[in-house]
């Protein structure tokens, strides 16, 4: 698939008093995308569409250039100590996206471009916990490897990151549009992790990101660049045949990569969940969605700021666990299985 191109770009004023601002305005300006001036994203209220849909299917295509004003990093477990902010908002449309609702009714792609300010406050976190290592993660409200394309934002971190002595990035992304970060200077101090699942899950419910095949394309490109490479399957889904359906997912996976030495690879394992607000806005934008999201099959399970979330029971969750677990365990040995949550 081709690499995002937004439909209309919005800058904040303030953007263009930082040199990444004054490059994507001049960058955007020859490329000839319509461009427009907002005071702030929570202004954006002339989206083209007849209804709250067509409204949210333009925003999906709209970014906002603005600036970070909060510089306090959110905690990201399990996967890292933080959450460095480069980027808000995700061009795919993933059903069971969990920024579904923390985007509101307003998901706009936005990029920071403030990225000093970002890096200072980054090494400030990792002054603090020195000599201990301190993990950022880039993609908590974002997929950035699909915008990296248009900013070089993430190319920045990953080589800013490279030359400290305590930190390391991670990110996630189920895009495949890696060239331009082949050459970044990581040093070995960035895991750069694709999103994999099976079939079912990605015919049905990613629509809007890279098909698996050139997902994994991407992922030997990174390795052979250097990255320590990672995958994370999420969400693990119950659909029928899950566990044929999975099995298959990591037989192709292996097939794909028997060939290739990786001495550091990783898995992560996240179960599919979500949240009553989540369920009713993927209902109002999907509304033809095949994901079940039956609470009476679920698990209620108490989550960040009091807002629980609905995972499966712990018998599912547990059988879940050991299947998943036991296909790495067969076609990955030497991999690290990071967490199942």
């Amino acid at each position: 698939m081709k690499p995002f191109m937004p439909k209309l770009v919005y800058f904040e004023p303030e953007a263009l008093n930082y040199p990444l601002g004054k490059q994507l305005h001049e960058k955007f300006t020859e490329m000839g995308l319509e461009i427009r001036e907002t005071t702030s994203h929570n202004q954006i209220r002339d989206l083209p569409g007849e209804n709250d849909l067509q409204k949210y299917r333009y925003a999906k295509s709209t970014l906002v250039v603005g600036v970070r004003r909060t510089l306090k990093f959110d905690t990201s477990k399990p996967s890292a100590e933080y959450a460095i902010p480069l980027a808000t908002g995700c061009m795919g449309h993933c059903h069971y996206c969990y920024l579904q609702t923390t985007l509101g009714s307003k998901p706009y792609v936005r990029v920071y471009v403030n990225i000093d300010e970002i890096f200072a406050q980054a090494q400030k976190y990792m002054d603090e916990r020195a000599p201990e290592i301190t993990r950022f993660e880039a993609a908590c409200t974002s997929d950035i490897v699909g915008i990296d394309h248009l900013t070089h934002a993430l190319k920045q971190t990953i080589e800013f990151i490279g030359q400290t002595e305590f930190g390391q990035l991670r990110f996630v992304t189920k895009y495949s549009h890696v060239d331009h970060l082949l050459d970044a200077k990581h040093n070995g101090k960035t895991r750069f992790r694709f999103s994999v699942n099976s079939r079912y899950v990605i015919k049905n419910f990613e629509p809007g990101t890279s098909p698996f095949e050139d997902r994994i394309e991407a992922a030997r490109k990174v390795a052979q660049a250097g990255y320590p490479l990672g995958f994370i399957v999420a969400p693990i889904y119950m659909h029928e045949d899950w566990e044929a359906g999975y099995l298959e997912l990591f037989q192709r996976l292996h097939a794909s990569l028997k060939d290739m030495e990786l001495p550091n690879l990783s898995f992560e394992m996240i179960q599919h969940r979500f949240t009553k607000p989540a369920k009713k806005v993927i209902q109002q934008r999907y509304p033809n969605t095949k994901l079940e999201m039956d609470e009476e099959k679920r698990k209620y399970k108490w989550g960040r700021y009091g807002i629980g979330k609905y995972v499966y029971p712990t018998e599912d969750a547990a059988n879940l666990e050991r299947t998943i677990r036991s296909y790495i365990e067969e076609y990955f040995p030497h991999a690290e299985i990071q967490y199942f949550t």
